[in-house]
């Protein structure tokens, strides 16, 4: 079994993809179920986690409708103003889908670092939790000791590190992400994707240029708390999918890890096996 844990649809029409903007050449353009549907059958997926691109409750809706008539999206995870006065009546209404599975503030937009452990926001993340709900964490290096002090506050809050917090390694910047991750892998029980690496290698990666921060994370998390993800269509930007499963499945070192973190991980990460 494979899932694959992070992938994403948008359509331009839409008008609420703030990122997405023509310069993106390949990524500006719609990317629908059937745009992955070839993807998914020539590698044996079996399903896929469904991630929010816009920072709208229009975007969470569209993609439940997508989940509604598509039987690969085994869950979705979307997007709740946290802020709003609303934001609880909004998880409790949108909860009651059955294919969302979690919610994913867009961190790494945010100016304030320290966002995350407002003290307005503990009812929303209390939320989450009752309704079963996980957080993905859209983070920077920068924001690993903020989650470090979050998910002490809120020790059963579900939570996984979107792209391993998406370390620089097109320069090579190891030490001080490396810390910070593992201080988060060591104190709490979150889970990390294996995913959007190769984005931050840039075009021109190399294999060798990630050996270092994907064995950091199999090391620090562990092959029971990473999950892969493909990050498509984003991953396009500089290879293709294919290329990155094949350079994901080649770094797990036997094959009961390549069980868990293709796929029975994500049924934990996502409780996929009690929806």
């Amino acid at each position: 079994m494979i899932i694959d844990a992070h992938q994403h649809f948008w359509q331009l029409e839409r008008w609420d993809y703030g990122w997405l903007t023509p310069d993106l050449d390949v990524l500006y353009r719609d990317f629908m179920p059937g745009d992955l549907t070839p993807h998914l059958r020539q590698h044996n997926i079996d399903g896929t986690i469904l991630v929010q691109a816009a920072p709208t409750i229009a975007e969470t809706e569209f993609l439940l409708k997508i989940s509604d008539e598509t039987p690969f999206v085994l869950g979705v995870v979307g997007w709740v103003d946290f802020e709003a006065a609303s934001a609880i009546d909004n998880i409790i209404r949108l909860a009651k889908h059955p294919k969302l599975v979690g919610l994913r503030p867009m961190i790494q937009d945010i100016a304030d670092d320290d966002w995350m452990l407002r003290p307005d926001l503990f009812p929303v993340f209390e939320a989450m939790i009752q309704h079963n709900l996980t957080f993905d964490a859209l983070i920077l290096p920068r924001h690993l000791p903020q989650l470090c002090r979050l998910l002490s506050r809120h020790p059963e809050l579900r939570c996984v590190i979107d792209h391993g917090a998406k370390p620089d390694i097109e320069n090579g910047k190891l030490d001080s992400w490396a810390r910070d991750i593992a201080a988060v892998a060591n104190s709490s029980n979150a889970y990390c994707k294996l995913s959007g690496l190769i984005t931050e290698a840039g075009e021109g990666w190399t294999p060798s240029q990630l050996t270092p921060y994907v064995a950091h994370l199999l090391e620090t998390f562990g092959t029971k708390r990473l999950v892969w993800g493909s990050d498509w269509p984003v991953v396009t930007l500089v290879d293709n999918y294919k290329n990155w499963l094949d350079l994901a499945i080649s770094f797990i070192p036997d094959e009961p890890a390549r069980g868990a973190i293709l796929g029975l991980n994500a049924y934990e990460l996502y409780g996929l096996s009690q929806r």
